[in-house]
């Protein structure tokens, strides 16, 4: 007979825009929006761990660049792929901007955050603040609720600026999701603002992220990206090698 998984409640509060909870079930702890909607999983022993294909995945965006100074994420969570980025990558700025208060919080108390003094949090709303960040050689979205993506997923003006705030030679990555047909939600959008200029990277939890580079004039290497993945993969603890295979151009 197989033991039944313990789930504790560590935290839980309410704010203007729901509930949010952190759960705890062995190794492992998360944080929840609303009704048991999952948003982050952190190996509580190692909170650089990425748990998920998705933030894999928008790790591998990162490496698309050879040596980022400087990294804005629009959406924190619990802050994993903040730490991985931290820990692996030469960043010397990074600034994360989060609607919640509380989520921050949460991420420092319980998630193992750490109050690292390259990473600087502002609490407010992306699509607002956006203007006011500094440029950056990496930008992430991830800007989801209990609902789903954020407006800001398909605002084609907040989503130009984006890119227009990438440093020459940066990439944004983009947690979008994906619809029936496997493509990414809001696709016709993204071809037009980003004139088919960009790469896709469908993972299993039903997303697909997005790479976009600074401008035109610039292409992934794909050469440069395994050699990267494949000389981090023993600090990582894990391969990225199946998951860059899965990249395609612009649908």
């Amino acid at each position: 007979m197989t033991e039944e998984r313990v789930e504790r409640i560590l935290a839980e509060v309410h704010d203007d825009f729901g509930m949010i909870r952190v759960l705890e079930v062995e190794d492992y702890r998360f944080l929840e929006f609303g009704d048991a909607i999952e948003q982050s999983c952190t190996f509580t022993a190692d909170p650089s761990w990425l748990e998920y294909d998705y933030t894999r995945a928008m790790f591998i965006g990162a490496l698309c660049h050879e040596a980022p100074e400087s990294a804005l994420f629009l959406g924190l969570g619990a802050g994993t792929l903040t730490q991985a980025c931290l820990k692996f990558l030469p960043l010397e700025d990074v600034e994360a901007i989060e609607l919640r208060p509380d989520v921050p919080r949460l991420a420092i108390e319980y998630m193992g955050l750490d109050d690292d003094p390259r990473l600087f949090i502002r609490v407010g709303d992306a699509l607002e603040l956006l203007e006011t960040a500094e440029p950056a050689d990496l930008i992430f979205v991830d800007l989801y609720t209990d609902v789903g993506p954020g407006v800001g997923h398909l605002a084609w003006k907040f989503l130009e600026n984006c890119q227009k705030r990438l440093n020459a030679g940066g990439w944004l990555v983009i947690n979008q999701w994906a619809a029936d047909d496997g493509k990414p939600l809001g696709a016709a959008l993204f071809r037009g603002l980003y004139h088919r200029h960009y790469w896709e990277l469908p993972v299993k939890e039903g997303n697909v992220i997005l790479i976009v580079p600074a401008d035109l004039e610039q292409n992934l290497d794909s050469d440069a990206l395994i050699e990267r993945a494949e000389a981090l993969a023993p600090q990582l603890g894990y391969s990225l090698l199946k998951l860059i295979k899965d990249i395609r151009p612009a649908t």
